[in-house]
């Protein structure tokens, strides 16, 4: 027989772990058990119990009489996230130019700089960073390499919370679409080397904007 305690804190674990990355319970804000209950529509014990889980993993704290408070991002640990995604992406884009890809099968590559470039024009930056997503993650599935795709997945839920807490506090992201641009133009012409070192410095240009606000953000919170 299942146990519907049990059950319900690992949906309460599951829910507010996406709540947190969403952004729907941003970094700094406050947070009674009740409220958290009556958003999962749950009672408060298995809350309690997501709660005690979730400030193990780092990412709230319990505030004596001040309820639960969801913690900034760590600028130190998304600068290691960077780095390594830095290097496994500049890999696949090497690799992808490399495979002789023709125009029909970058497709998916050309139609997610496409949709960057019509969110900016219409400066839906939710739509722009949804399509930014699919660029990474469909330039390393082109890459070819399964174990690549797994640590670079294994990762998305942390850059994807980065990417949603500094989403209006950074400059709009047309640097980001010329470069993605060109990483698409290196990878259909089969010019492996630029592929490689224009992806690389995009992310690695994306990691001082990121941590850099981080950084400010984390002040605030204190």
């Amino acid at each position: 027989m299942s146990n519907p305690t049990l059950s319900n804190t690992h949906r309460a674990v599951r829910d507010l772990r996406a709540m947190i990355f969403s952004g729907a319970l941003p970094a700094g804000s406050d947070h009674l058990e009740t409220e958290l209950a009556r958003k999962l529509n749950m009672s408060r014990t298995p809350v309690r119990e997501a709660v005690l889980t979730l400030e193990s993993q780092g990412l709230l704290e319990m505030r004596p009489r001040k309820g639960v408070r969801i913690l900034p991002l760590s600028p130190d640990d998304m600068a290691e996230i960077y780095d390594i995604l830095t290097e496994l992406e500049s890999h696949a884009a090497e690799s992808a130019a490399s495979m002789g890809y023709t125009d029909q099968e970058l497709l998916d590559l050309a139609s997610a700089i496409d949709a960057m470039e019509e969110a900016l024009a219409q400066s839906d930056l939710e739509a722009w960073a949804k399509a930014d997503e699919h660029f990474h993650t469909e330039l390393v599935r082109l890459g070819g390499n399964r174990r690549i795709k797994s640590i670079v997945t294994m990762m998305q839920d942390q850059v994807r919370r980065a990417r949603m807490t500094t989403l209006y506090l950074r400059p709009l992201p047309r640097q980001s679409n010329e470069d993605h641009r060109l990483v698409f133009t290196a990878i259909l012409n089969g010019n492996a080397k630029a592929a490689r070192q224009i992806h690389r410095s995009h992310r690695q240009q994306a990691k001082t904007v990121l941590v850099d606000l981080l950084a400010k953000l984390k002040l605030r919170y204190l």
